[in-house]
This record gives structure tokens, sequence and C-alpha cells, in this order.
């Protein structure tokens, strides 16, 4: 296992900083996800780190040795592909014995690894098949077991299951999860999959414009999101405008759409005004008049197995979504109107741009 360690490290394209001055260790033993919207430098930084792009400044290290200015075959790290890059020339057990080739490993000793990093992903005795023959979910296996077979001391996944359909997608998550905690191997994964990220990291940072917003566990980021943006792009947030009220020594009362809900703490000064983040799943449908309850009218119900979807607007226009499993009653219908109330310790508020 080995730790990496990236110390203000800057990637540009021409004029374009793809990577800006970004810095962050990456412990023995995690898998780390690179999560963010296309563009802002999470493949950069794996392709960085793997040795397929120039470092414009600043430096990586992989334990105590520099790495940045080796080339990739000398820094053992394992990389597995979005498209695969499986050869179609190949049989599977070729395919695995790439790397170990290109490092003139004796032919004595690649049959061997090459059967053990099948059985690893699960396809033993599977050497002699031709990619033609297996589904997009074995390819992927080949793939990483073609990464495990030099024995690297990091592992990369750059969006390796986003050519997957969304049952295969969930398998092949957990089953990397538990190759990587198997192995006890150190993992940076890149991906703009939320849910994904959420499901397999010890710990993600949410990139945007080649700098990390925030970093943390999953829990911690989803939880107590510190910016909107990071509110906004993972998982689903709605965002209400407010003004907040005089800090009675628990709460700071919000006015917000018609309603005031007390936020604990002290969360702005009186007058400010605030925007409110409110998951969907911290919504609840509600008749009861004692409750401070957001008006609402129903424009569009999803019903998706074991989840639901209401999709409303507020009076001002607003839209809001409300998530609520499946089985549950809820007896509005579309163009209805309802009441909307929450748990105020669910609530994250930020300061209005």
């Amino acid at each position: 296992m080995s730790a990496i360690r990236i110390d203000d490290l800057t990637c540009a394209f021409g004029d374009a900083r793809a990577v800006d001055g970004l810095s962050v260790t990456i412990e023995r033993g995690e898998l780390f996800t690179l999560l963010g919207p296309s563009g802002c430098g999470k493949t950069t930084l794996l392709r960085s780190i793997a040795g397929f792009n120039d470092v414009a400044s600043g430096s990586i290290w992989l334990d105590d040795q520099r790495i940045d200015s080796l080339p990739a075959h000398r820094r053992n790290i394992g990389m597995v592909f979005q498209n695969y890059a499986i050869f179609p020339n190949l049989n599977v057990a070729d395919n695995v014995a790439y790397g170990l080739r290109a490092r003139r490993v004796p032919g004595e000793q690649i049959a061997a690894r090459v059967e053990k990093a099948l059985q690893r992903v699960r396809l033993p005795g599977y050497g002699s098949r031709w990619p033609h023959q297996m589904s997009g979910g074995q390819l992927q296996r080949v793939a990483i077991a073609r990464a495990l077979v030099i024995e690297p001391s990091v592992l990369l996944f750059d969006e390796p299951l986003s050519n997957l359909d969304a049952q295969l997608r969930r398998e092949m998550r957990v089953e990397i999860r538990q190759i990587q905690q198997s192995l006890g191997l150190t993992a940076v994964y890149v991906t703009h999959d939320q849910e994904e990220a959420l499901a397999i990291s010890d710990r993600i940072a949410v990139l945007r414009g080649g700098r990390i917003e925030q970093m943390g566990t999953p829990q911690e980021i989803y939880r107590t999101p510190r910016t909107p943006f990071v509110a906004g792009f993972l998982g689903d947030s709605n965002m209400l405008s407010g003004v907040a009220g005089d800090f009675d020594g628990a709460a700071t009362p919000v006015r917000t759409c018609g309603t005031t809900i007390a936020v604990p703490g002290k969360v702005a000064e009186s007058g400010a005004r605030v925007l409110l983040s409110i998951r969907p799943e911290a919504l609840r449908v509600t008749e009861d008049s004692r409750v401070p309850s957001l008006a609402a009218r129903l424009v569009l119900r999803e019903f998706l197995g074991e989840i639901q979807r209401l999709h409303a607007v507020l009076p001002d226009g607003t839209p809001i979504r409300v998530s609520a499993l499946g089985a549950a009653a809820i007896a509005v219908s579309e163009g209805s109107s309802f009441g909307l109330s929450c748990d105020p310790s669910q609530i994250v508020v930020f300061a209005a741009p």
C-alpha cells in the first residue's frame, strides 16, 4: 500500500488551467474519488498521477518518492480505462499478460500471475476466450485483471462503469470496492456519477474549475455541503431564498416562500439574505395545520419502484422536489395543492450571493 501526495499541482493546456494549484494527500489503502462535472479537471489530475499528462508546476509523490518526472511505465501504477482498452486481436490471457511482457517478466511466471489475476475478478478459466465472446461486464473485469496483474502500488479508475447499463454498473461498483478492500490497494477513482461516488468511496473530492471545492467522507459532503455548488451537484437539493430573523439563543427564524422556519443555531445576522438547501428526502407532505409548512402545487409524480418523486412548485414559481418511499400513500393528485414540512436540523444555510 502506498500513499499519494499532490503538492500545488498545475496542469495547463495552452492558456487554460485544467488543474489549478491543487494539493491533496490520499491515504494508504483508501478509495479516493474525484467527482465533478465535465471539464472540472478530474481526468486530467488522474492522468497526471498515471504519467500520461505533463505537469506545469507542483509535484506528485508516491510515499517518499517524487514521481511526476518519471515515465508512466516506471511508476508502478495500474489504470483501468473508460473504454476498457482491450486488444481485440489478443485473447483474454494475452490481454492480461500484456503489462507483464512489457516489463520483461520471465515467461514461466506469467501464466500463474495471469490466472491469479483472473481469479481475483471472478473469471477463472477464461484465459482462452476472445474479447468478442465476452459481455461488457466481463470485459471490464478483464481490464481490472490487467491492471492488477502487475501488482501496482496504486490503482486508478477513469470512469470505468460509464459504458455499462444501470444494473450492471451497480453490480460492478460493488465488485470493484470488494477487490480494492480485499487487496488493501490505494485507489483513485474518477466519476461524474454522484450515486457511484457516494456508494464506494472512503473520501470524495468535489472538483470545480480545476480546484477542490470540498473534500470529506460521503456522509460529510452530502449532509454538510460547504457551498451551494456542492449541495446542488452531490444529489438533489432544493434551493430556497430567505431572510434571517433575530437569533433567539437556540435557533434563527428564516422567512422563506410564505412561511418561517426555525433553523437550529445562529446561521446569519438578522436581515441577511440566505439560501436554504433542503434535500428532497427531508421534505414531508403534511396536512397538520399546526406544523409550519410550505404551500406547494403538484406538477408531476414519478413512481420509480422503491421511491417516488414529487415535482411541485411554490406560490412564487420556485420548483421544489420531494422524495418518498414508493410504498408511501400520498393522497395528492397532479394539480392539487398541499403542504410540505421538513426537519429544520436537515437544512443547510448559505449566504445569498
